[in-house]
């Protein structure tokens, strides 16, 4: 896998060499835009809108927009002059359990793989510690030109890091339940186990995305000359229990 950034592991007195690999791919079906008229494609390009002319990608900078619409030009020198310690480390600055991390603030997930022969060592010791503490190291890491947190864990034999989100970019739920007040009887959780129960467990592995595989099929089927495949009828023929959670078994 091709490495997409290389620094090192910042562990106490120990530096550790390190390629961060990405850990997941994306399968999605991607679309361009055409004319719907002659099928041609339909492309952006970047025009100033003071003299309404395109413009090159080498006259093309950053600016920040304030408030009142005006625009602070940022230059790459201006923003390398800022203080940016994890620029080329990953900085583990704590050692908490799981538990303490909010799934909300997952983001993408990499493989940290080690650079060269004397990196193995260290990085071995890394992974075992993680192991034998059964916690994950919070870490600060730089990556496309911001500072970031990180989550490392092991996955197999392998230390992987998950971006994380700043606390303070976690939205509170306000709002979002319901503002009614609600009454949950014994009975009516009775059938939400039992329908938890009929569903199972399921393994993982076994999951696919069905719909990118009927737009693939579309797509096949399209491009040597047939007609689009007929759409889903519902949900007839699909398995699966009739237990339902409406409160209308007698329940509610």
């Amino acid at each position: 896998m091709r490495s997409i950034w290389n620094g090192a592991i910042s562990f106490g007195l120990v530096s550790i060499p390190i390629k961060l690999v990405n850990a997941t791919e994306s399968h999605s079906i991607s679309f361009r835009q055409i004319h719907t008229a002659d099928g041609g494609r339909i492309r952006y390009r970047k025009v100033c809108e003071l003299d309404e002319k395109e413009v090159p990608a080498a006259e093309i900078g950053k600016g920040y927009e304030e408030a009142d619409g005006s625009i602070v030009p940022i230059t790459d020198e201006d923003l390398a002059r800022l203080p940016l310690p994890t620029a080329k480390t990953i900085e583990i600055v704590a050692f908490v359990p799981a538990s303490e991390i909010d799934p909300l603030q997952m983001d993408a997930a990499y493989y940290l793989s080690a650079d060269g022969v004397p990196a193995a060592k260290p990085y071995t010791l890394l992974r075992e510690a993680l192991k034998r503490s059964r916690k994950v190291a919070l870490a600060k890491y730089a990556l496309r030109g911001r500072e970031r947190l990180g989550m490392l864990r092991v996955v197999d034999d392998v230390i992987a890091m998950h971006g994380l989100l700043w606390p303070d970019e976690i939205r509170r739920p306000e709002g979002v339940a319901p503002q009614t007040e609600v009454t949950v009887r014994d009975a009516e959780l009775d059938l939400a186990d039992a329908l938890m129960d009929t569903l199972g467990e399921v393994d993982m592995d076994s999951l696919h995305d069905d719909y990118r595989e009927a737009v693939e099929a579309m797509i096949a089927a399209k491009s040597d000359g047939g007609a689009a495949l007929p759409g889903a009828e519902g949900d007839e023929g699909r398995g699966g229990p009739a237990i339902g959670l409406r409160g209308d078994h007698g329940l509610g």
